[in-house]
């Protein structure tokens, strides 16, 4: 297969920082993962994160296509990206439920505008204007820009298509998770960021990037179990 590509290993810290922005093309299959597969991550997530686990837990592969190395269309793997958005959201939820409470209300703001702006979005130096990291397809992004992100309480549940109700549960159900995970911690908002901190230094994908559509799907045709 004569495929021009490039292959490395990034942590997720690494692929959500330095500016990078990723987009689910706009025909792409919309969010599908069930509880499931949430149960799967959670329990990597907290296997990994114990003080006798393992340095780094292999999250598979992810194919991207991109001409500017900044700006990434998913072509492979854009479930895991947008659920391990969904489970930041549910952190950043424990976050504003703190300052709701007036709960160490300073320590607590940065660290949810930390969090927000090293996972969810950033702003612009140049425009000043706050871009999303992570876009999703024409069937998705509107409830995940509009309802998740800013996260609305309560999320609608009327007048949506299943996949966006996959995403209102997803982001339910981790909001749960956390919630049995904070308790009895006296710093409940430490922990959220030594969790998401943390695991983003541990959760290792393979990346294989390439500069046009044609090059992208052969690899996903090649390589059909590289994973959802």
């Amino acid at each position: 297969m004569a495929t021009n590509f490039n292959t490395g290993n990034s942590t997720w810290r690494q692929l959500m920082g330095n500016g990078l922005l990723y987009r689910v093309p706009p025909f792409q299959r919309d969010y599908s993962w069930g509880e499931e597969e949430w149960d799967d991550l959670w329990h990597d997530i907290r296997e990994v994160m114990r003080p006798e686990g393992e340095p780094t837990h292999y999250m598979g592969y992810l194919v991207l296509q991109s001409e500017d190395g900044k700006r990434f269309d998913i072509i492979d793997g854009q479930q895991r990206l947008t659920t391990l958005s969904i489970l930041v959201l549910a952190a950043l939820r424990q976050l504003q439920l703190l300052l709701d409470k007036g709960r160490d209300t300073e320590n607590t703001r940065k660290r949810l505008d930390s969090l927000r702006q090293g996972y969810i979005g950033y702003l612009d130096p140049v425009t000043l204007v706050s871009e999303p990291k992570l876009k999703l397809n024409r069937n998705n992004d509107h409830y995940f820009q509009t309802y998740l992100v800013p996260l609305r309480s309560p999320l609608p549940r009327r007048g949506f298509r299943r996949s966006e109700h996959d995403m209102r549960k997803a982001f339910e159900w981790f909001d749960r998770r956390f919630r049995e995970y904070l308790e009895g911690e006296d710093d409940a908002g430490l922990a959220v960021v030594r969790l998401i901190d943390g695991m983003s230094d541990k959760l290792l994908f393979t990346v294989i990037t390439v500069t046009d559509e044609l090059n992208a799907y052969r690899v996903c045709h090649f390589g059909s179990n590289l994973g959802p």
